[in-house]
C-alpha cells in the first residue's frame, strides 16, 4: 500500500487523458499537424526562391559591373 508503481501512474495518466482530453488532445493534434505542414510548405517556398534567386548569378563566379557617374548627383566634389 505504499508507493504507487511507474505501471500505476500511466494507467491514471491513461485514464485522466482519455477521459477528460480526448477532445483537447485531437484539437492539438490536427493543430501541430497543420502547423508543421505550414512550415514545410513555407521552407519549400524560401528553397525555391534560393535557387531562383542563384540561377541570376553569373557561372564563372566574376561579376562584370560598368559603373557610370549620374550627371549632377556629385557636382560638389
Amino acid at each position: 500500500m505504499g508507493s504507487f508503481s511507474i505501471w500505476h501512474w500511466l494507467i491514471v495518466l491513461l485514464i485522466v487523458a482519455l477521459v477528460f482530453g480526448t477532445k483537447k488532445l485531437r484539437n492539438i493534434g490536427s493543430d501541430l499537424g497543420g502547423a508543421v505542414k505550414g512550415f514545410k510548405d513555407g521552407m519549400r517556398d524560401a528553397e525555391g526562391a534560393d535557387a531562383d534567386s542563384h540561377k541570376e548569378l553569373p557561372r564563372s563566379g566574376t561579376i562584370d559591373v560598368d559603373a557610370k557617374e549620374k550627371s549632377g548627383s556629385h557636382d560638389a566634389r
